[in-house]
């Protein structure tokens, strides 16, 4: 990213936290770290040239969550700087002691955009994947950790990616498909680097891929999925019908319109799609990854925010097999919703969100039974403190909820089924 469009990057995370209603300071603290990094917010200057006031270190709550083959809650945390992992198995109302991971001297993101994920294998495997920022800025690694105990134990922390530049490897998407293949993605500015000592334009970064066929013991060549990603938007991953998985990333589409793109992990997949279309022209990155799920009658279930025909909203849409637009999207029923996830069971759907009411950020549950024809409106909670963007968590049988905050920590509500 060019200084210019770095300075375009930050502007535009200001901007759109204020404009979704967060307090100024919140909405300072989202643009000083949308990519990822939690750190100390910088000072802001007094009226009259006063001394600067300094802000407290804002509290890096980006949470984990996966539901484990056994039916255990799992969640990652930070604790100051390190990874602990704790299991519930009664839908969070209580905790097992926290297990501290090895995570030598990593430092790791988990905050906005970015924070660790979980995954589990078909034979007791467990991984972990987290971004670890470098010195430079905007710059980082994927690392993993892997379990073949079901997490009773862990290996030293690995880089997954064959490339060892000090440049953008960062917001990490892990899973594994039917197979037992364990992918990992994330976004990738090397072919930007690229361009830049070639003197030729490149727009954005790149999604990258790994695969491993022994649960993160080893991994493949790296490989390119798209050029021309949005450059710090979570990645949102499903499962296909034909047990593989899919990925829907934030894209920038010529000229600068800042729409998603949708595609299969898989050696012969077809060209990535445009899976949104709400033509939105700007010249940085909005901070604001989409979600997406598999619907019961085929095609995808998908959530984003965007600004289309000037009105910026949160918006739910389907789309066809092909990760074509599918319909009329439509706007969640909260002006101020951001950080929406979605999740399928079946013809029930569930997207929660965060959002702004003036006094103190809520959190919001839309429910479907009819695959996403009808829904109803429903508030989980509300925080006045810090809060991390709202989780889902599911396997065969349910749909749970999760909301980390800096005053009640993580909170857990099971909406499917309802």
């Amino acid at each position: 990213m060019t200084t210019t469009n770095r300075r375009q990057c930050l502007g535009l995370g200001l901007r759109l936290g204020l404009g979704l209603g967060l307090p100024t300071w919140a909405g300072s603290a989202a643009a000083q770290h949308g990519h990822g990094d939690a750190a100390t917010a910088a000072t802001a200057t007094a009226p009259g040239g006063a001394a600067p006031k300094a802000r407290r270190p804002r509290p890096a709550l980006g949470l984990g969550a996966a539901l484990a083959p056994d039916g255990a809650l799992w969640v990652l945390r930070l604790d100051g700087t390190r990874l602990q992992l704790q299991r519930s198995t009664d839908a969070g109302a209580s905790w097992s002691p926290a297990q501290s991971l090895d995570t030598g001297r990593d430092g790791i993101a988990a905050d906005g955009e970015s924070w660790p994920k979980l995954a589990f294998g078909p034979q007791g495997q467990a991984v972990i994947t987290y971004t670890m920022p470098l010195s430079k800025p905007f710059t980082g690694a994927i690392r993993l950790l892997r379990s073949a105990d079901g997490g009773a134990s862990f290996a030293p922390p690995v880089t997954v990616h064959h490339d060892r530049q000090e440049i953008t490897h960062r917001f990490d998407a892990v899973g594994f498909d039917a197979r037992g293949r364990l992918h990992v993605v994330w976004i990738d500015k090397r072919d930007l680097e690229l361009a830049k000592a070639a003197g030729r334009r490149y727009e954005g970064a790149a999604i990258y891929r790994v695969e491993s066929r022994d649960g993160g013991a080893s991994f493949g060549p790296d490989l390119k999925v798209a050029d021309g990603s949005c450059e710090c938007c979570r990645i949102a991953l499903a499962p296909t019908p034909e047990g593989g998985l899919a990925a829907l990333w934030r894209h920038v589409f010529p000229t600068n319109v800042r729409d998603h793109a949708w595609a299969r992990l898989a050696d012969d997949a077809p060209a990535p799609v445009r899976a949104t279309l709400d033509g939105w022209v700007v010249a940085g990155c909005p901070h604001h990854g989409p979600g997406l799920a598999p619907a019961a009658a085929g095609g995808w279930h998908a959530v984003w925010f965007g600004q289309r025909a000037g009105v910026a909203a949160v918006r739910y849409g389907r789309l066809d097999a092909q990760g074509r637009p599918q319909g009329e999207a439509r706007p969640l029923p909260d002006a101020a919703a951001e950080h929406a996830a979605v999740a399928a069971l079946g013809e029930r759907v569930a997207i929660v969100w965060r959002a702004f009411d003036g006094q103190a950020m809520q959190w919001r549950a839309w429910l479907s039974a009819d695959g996403g024809r009808t829904f109803t409106l429903r508030t989980l909670g509300s925080s006045r403190g810090e809060t991390d963007h709202p989780r889902l968590a599911q396997d065969a049988g349910r749909v749970l909820a999760l909301w980390h905050t800096e005053d009640q920590g993580v909170r857990v509500v099971t909406l499917l089924p309802a």
